[in-house]
């Protein structure tokens, strides 16, 4: 049994995380009785400093228990550390999203994600990293969206009595209704330029975001390249017809809708961005940035996903 820390987010799912926590401890120690360490989330960013330490501490898995917010913040704080130091990571999928978990194929049971967590063999996934004009950088595991879908988790953030993908679809509807205003884009895709207005950019390591909306279909996290979808301004009604169209990911047959794969990507804006990572956001309604550089990181990080019995 790997030396392990748990790592949890009580306020995950809009802080009904921690009920379901009493639940797993059972069962926690009972698949590694005495062997395991645990440490709550106090503060933002908090996930992340409690991975890195424990990369530095010795630890050889470390444990999400929460949502994708979670995972983000001890991803980044699991990069910290040289490669051959770094600690691979368990998810327990308690938040109102947890598109990370259905990317990698973790189960959606709790006590399932919770067995493999602890016991499963690794995987090898990719990361990318993102940095803006102003030297801000953090690392990807699942999903980077610029625009449309940006707005929708700012929505999303407001929205308290709703939960899941009801809360994220709401989001879409009222920004659908409220914000609908084009940034033109020079982009260079592995180096090659492209102009053009669109609504919505996505990069994805996954295939899903929001709970429900599988917006790069195709993407897979281990396999050394990312995709892409551009959507190109339409209208009102054309975007609520698409919203059926993402969540079961037909959409890239749209003849409008630009879909791809990348390595790197450089980006400049004619207006400030408003820009989610991993369903947290990086630029918000205040936003300054205007320039993104895009990069993958292969096979980046070992994610327990594999059971026992299956060859890595």
């Amino acid at each position: 049994m790997p030396k392990t820390l748990l790592i949890l987010n009580p306020n995950a799912d809009v802080g009904h995380a921690w009920r379901r926590v009493a639940d797993l401890r059972p069962l926690a120690e009972e698949l590694a009785p005495g062997e395991l360490h645990w440490a709550g989330t106090v503060y933002p960013t908090h996930a992340g400093h409690l991975a890195r330490q424990a990369a530095e501490q010795g630890f050889e898995r470390v444990v999400a228990i929460g949502g994708d917010g979670t995972v983000h913040e001890v991803v980044n704080g699991l990069m910290q550390a040289p490669a051959d130091q770094r600690p691979s990571l368990g998810v327990v999928p308690l938040g109102s999203g947890n598109d990370f978990a259905y990317g990698v194929g973790l189960p959606a049971d709790p006590h399932a994600a919770l067995r493999l967590a602890l016991r499963g063999r690794p995987k090898a996934i990719d990361v990318f990293r993102v940095q803006d004009e102003h030297g801000r950088a953090e690392f990807v595991d699942n999903t980077l969206g610029i625009g449309f879908d940006a707005i929708v988790t700012i929505r999303a953030h407001q929205l308290p009595l709703l939960r899941g993908f009801p809360m994220y679809l709401t989001a879409v509807l009222q920004t659908i209704t409220l914000d609908h205003h084009p940034p033109h884009f020079h982009l260079e895709i592995d180096g090659q330029p492209l102009e053009t207005d669109a609504l919505m950019l996505v990069v994805g390591n996954g295939p899903r975001e929001g709970g429900g909306f599988l917006t790069t279909p195709h993407a897979r996290p281990d396999d050394g390249v990312l995709d892409y979808l551009l959507m190109p301004a339409m209208s009102r009604l054309a975007m609520l017809q698409l919203v059926p169209k993402v969540m079961n990911g037909s959409h890239v047959h749209h003849p409008a809708v630009q879909i791809g794969t990348l390595r790197t990507l450089h980006l400049s804006a004619d207006r400030p961005l408003q820009i989610h990572i991993d369903g947290e956001i990086f630029a918000g309604s205040d936003s300054h940035v205007r320039h993104l550089e895009i990069a993958i990181v292969p096979h980046a990080l070992q994610v327990a996903a594999l059971p026992s019995d299956q060859p890595a």
